[in-house]
């Protein structure tokens, strides 16, 4: 191919090119056109006339189907398939065979290559590979021509290269605001030798590759990384454990030794875990699959003698990865200095890389949908960890908005810091306790940054998830007891085992369930299996020694269920006495209310709670039967609906008259305008995430409660019309001068 021709002519030479080689009638290149819609760019056997006139949106037809889900499609009588989308002006008619493939870049969806026989039959598995190869190449190609060639070498319309401004949507997974620009993290490519002709020269490479790996992770667990927190340092000591694990390094040896490359061998072990760990509809199992998976890659990486050591990728200072996901050990190969924040396609917010994003401060938005084909190395990128909204190639008024935020951001938080120390008092004169929500070592210093009251949510299962085996009886109340000291003279609000739902152990077989987040999980758990609650409870009880301890039941839908749970901690009590450990000074055992059922027994579980804490999230999914982890309803209805409202409402009365505090945990209690409404209906505490004590501070501190009560109580009765009273509230913070 000359140097001097275009686009157009290198893929019309391209096409006749792999017609001769693959022995078939038609040979036809797919293009994106800004990423929305394909197009026929060029053909040999199809008529000539189509190319440039037939489109198709991602999703249509086969061609439309192997662009959307990215894989090949092998079909040896293609009429006959029920995507088939019969395009006349091809004049592909007397075609049967069809072979579609993805052209891939950077994890971006260029287009799709197909190759079409009259004949039925289907292509074998080296033919699909010599495909894949070509369109691997002809990405290169297409890319590299529009970038060297100017305009003249653009194909009608087509770019290849993302270049408008785009907004992309993904769910905050670590808070922040950062400008930077991006950088595609790419896994290694998989292996194009599967078979060996020495099995010993195998054998010995996989042995030296795994010396490389265990090297690398050995670094991590003693890495300024792993220094950071317990947390960070307990997930990097669980890849020393699959590192230096017997059966998983058995498995790979058994593979080579069977005839297999190396790097064959760690993908065939890979495929096996996998298949296993994606059964299980749990997002923190999918989690541990890309432990995994980053395991496997950098073994692969070391077999393919590239560096693994700790920062060894080469980035701009102001680096925002892209990838479809990726492992806490990859996100060390990046120097920490220069890594502003992270984008990820798919990611969990109780992964391990969720976890060391929050304990060193990088802002981090997963499950972005399709980002990866919207971007490319270089791209200017506003990451809100805020929102979780991503902004690529912003406009200009976006970067300046964007800084402002950014500046006023900065601005606020010296503010929060002045008020630090100051304790939330309304203009009324009500004393609110503002508390922290916690469950890792790592949240443990935010007590004393954040000026907060204590912590009132103690996530005790997030010890249990984090690790590879269950914790032992002195991990657990190794931890408990430090969460107490931390907090000083603050009080510590532990929730036992909120497991089943959306978090399922490592080491316990997942139960399928259609509806998990209703299905047996928290408080059902436990009184089924009370052995390991009253494990727990023991380790609980022997932390508070000569201390206060709070501790409440979690997705208790029936008083009766309390009362079971209240007993068997009375039994660990005891058992602890007899056996002469010293016991807390003062004990408190409460109840999160999460479910409808319960708010209508209030006045009975007060009886038998000595306090109540609302878990909002929960009670609001309920309430609305809206699945907050479901996209398309998480936001459909306002928890200041009068209806919500009134059952808030309440909830706190019955405890007042009944003369037992209530709280409110969840995002509910972290957003100023919520927070005040809630105040505003009785409640005195609140516990939320670290970013929500100063704006909820500041904002408790300008309201006057009782006059915003009065303002919003005719407005929550059962005569009320309205479908929210947000409005009515933020008119009243307008009004009054509360900061929201």
């Amino acid at each position: 191919m000359a140097g001097s021709e275009s686009v157009q002519e290198r893929l019309d030479h391209f096409v006749e090119a792999i017609t001769d080689s693959m022995n078939v009638k038609v040979s036809s290149i797919y293009l994106l056109r800004d990423g929305d819609e394909l197009e026929l760019s060029a053909t040999q056997g199809l008529k000539r006339s189509a190319v440039h006139k037939t489109r198709m949106k991602k999703g249509e037809g086969l061609v439309g189907h192997v662009a959307l889900t990215a894989r090949p499609l092998n079909l040896d009588d293609a009429p006959s398939h029920p995507l088939f989308s019969y395009r006349p002006e091809t004049g592909e008619d007397p075609f049967k065979s069809f072979l579609g493939v993805p052209i891939l870049r950077g994890g971006r969806t260029l287009g799709v290559l197909v190759v079409q026989s009259r004949d039925a039959r289907r292509f074998d598995e080296d033919e699909v590979e010599d495909m894949l190869t070509v369109a691997m190449v002809l990405a290169e190609i297409i890319v590299d021509d529009e970038r060297l060639g100017g305009k003249k070498a653009k194909l009608k319309g087509i770019s290849l290269k993302p270049t408008k401004p785009e907004t992309i949507k993904g769910k905050a997974f670590a808070d922040g605001l950062v400008h930077g620009h991006a950088y595609l993290h790419l896994p290694p490519v998989p292996p194009a030798n599967l078979l060996s002709d020495n099995i010993a020269a195998e054998e010995a490479r996989l042995e030296v590759g795994i010396s490389v790996l265990r090297a690398s992770v050995d670094a991590m667990v003693s890495g300024e990384a792993a220094s950071i927190s317990r947390a960070s340092k307990d997930i990097y000591e669980s890849y020393r454990m699959f590192a230096y694990d017997r059966k998983w390094v058995g498995r790979l040896r058994e593979a080579v030794h069977s005839g297999l490359t190396a790097e064959a061998a760690v993908e065939r072990v890979r495929n096996e875990h996998r298949a296993r760990l994606m059964k299980a509809r749990d997002p923190y199992l999918r989690a541990r699959l890309h432990d995994l998976e980053d395991l496997a890659n950098r073994l692969i990486r070391a077999l393919m003698g590239e560096n693994i050591s700790i920062g060894n990728k080469n980035i701009s200072d102001d680096a925002i990865i892209f990838a479809r996901d990726i492992g806490p050990a990859e996100l060390l190969d990046y120097d920490r200095d220069k890594l502003l924040g992270l984008v990820l396609e798919e990611g969990a917010a109780s992964s391990h890389t969720a976890i060391i994003c929050q304990a060193i401060g990088i802002p981090l938005i997963g499950r972005a949908d399709g980002v990866l084909d919207h971007i490319e190395t270089g791209d200017a990128v506003l990451l809100d960890g805020e929102t979780g909204f991503v902004h690529i190639r912003p406009l200009e008024t976006q970067v300046s908005a964007f800084q402002m935020r950014m500046n006023i951001r900065g601005e606020m938080t010296r503010a929060y810091d002045a008020i630090r120390l100051q304790r939330a008092v309304t203009k009324d004169g009500r004393k609110i306790s503002l508390q922290l929500n916690a469950g890792l070592l790592v949240d443990l210093p935010q007590i004393e940054l954040s000026g907060a009251d204590g912590i009132g949510l103690f996530r005790t299962e997030f010890q249990f998830m984090v690790s590879e085996f269950m914790p032992k009886l002195a991990e657990q109340t190794e931890l408990y007891r430090q969460a107490l000291e931390a907090a000083g003279d603050r009080p510590v609000t532990f929730r036992t085992l909120d497991l089943g739902g959306d978090k399922i152990l490592p080491y316990m077989d997942p139960v399928p369930e259609e509806n998990p987040a209703i299905g047996w999980r928290a408080i059902r758990i436990a009184l089924d299996r009370p052995g390991l609650m009253r494990y727990q409870l023991r380790a609980l009880i022997a932390a508070g020694a000569k201390r206060n301890l709070r501790v409440m039941f979690p997705m208790v839908a029936t008083v009766d269920e309390f009362v079971e749970a209240r007993a068997l901690f009375d039994i660990e009590v005891k058992r602890a006495s007899k056996l002469g450990q010293d016991l807390p000074h003062k004990i408190e055992i409460g109840v999160m209310l999460e479910t409808p059922s319960l708010a209508w027994q209030i006045n009975a579980i007060c009886d038998h709670a000595d306090f109540v804490s609302v878990g909002a999230n929960d009670l609001m999914q309920f309430f609305f039967a809206a699945d907050r982890d479901n996209a398309r309803v998480a936001d459909r209805y306002d928890p200041l609906h009068p209806a919500a409202l009134s059952i808030m409402k309440f909830i706190s009365d019955g405890c007042r008259k009944n003369g037992k505090s209530a709280a409110v945990c969840g995002a509910m209690a972290s957003r100023p305008l919520e927070a005040i409404t809630l105040i505003a209906l009785g409640y005195d505490s609140l516990s939320m995430p670290v970013t929500g004590i100063g704006p909820v501070k500041s904002a408790v501190l300008a309201l006057d409660a009782e006059k915003l009560r009065a303002r919003i109580a005719p407005l929550i009765t059962l005569q009320s019309r309205l479908s929210t009273v947000r409005d009515e509230v933020k008119a009243f913070c307008m009004e009054e001068g509360v900061p929201i």
